[in-house]
């Protein structure tokens, strides 16, 4: 059995070496292109940052506003508020002393009913609707407003 050791003549050298500076080549532009889209992908990122911050701005001085107008709003209310108390205090008692003086102070059953806001009402019968209809007051309504006794 013989043993036999390839040796590399000089031109697979020079092929070998053409080979790996093409390889070379090869994983420079790989890098070159994950660089640009990592670049790319940072650009993006910093638009999202600046709008974020742009946005955040905004919504802090529209915060504001709405801060400012609604204590404003809770001066105002303040102010009706002590002026109604005000008003209350001083004409509370001529109001009062005005009901006191137009008070009802005949009993029911003694005033006079002739007036039609004034009108008593009837009983109001408060059957079961079994009963209603055993006693024949149900039936089709043909006029809402016509009842059955």
């Amino acid at each position: 059995m013989s043993l036999t050791i390839p040796w590399p003549t000089r031109r697979d050298r020079k092929h070998r070496a053409v080979d790996e500076v093409g390889r070379l080549r090869q994983d420079m532009a790989a890098v070159m292109n994950r660089q640009a889209a990592a670049d790319d992908f940072f650009a993006i990122l910093m638009h999202d940052v600046v709008t974020t911050n742009a946005a955040w701005e905004q919504e802090k001085q529209l915060r504001g506003e709405a801060e400012e107008a609604a204590a404003q709003m809770q001066m105002e209310r303040d102010e009706w508020r002590d002026e109604a108390l005000r008003l209350r205090a001083q004409f509370g008692p001529q109001l009062a002393a005005e009901a006191n003086a137009n008070r009802v102070t005949v009993p029911p059953m003694v005033r006079d009913t002739s007036a039609v806001e004034d009108q008593a009402t009837g009983p109001i019968d408060v059957t079961t609707l079994w009963a209603a209809r055993d006693a024949g007051r149900l039936g089709p309504v043909t006029d809402p407003g016509q009842t059955t006794t």
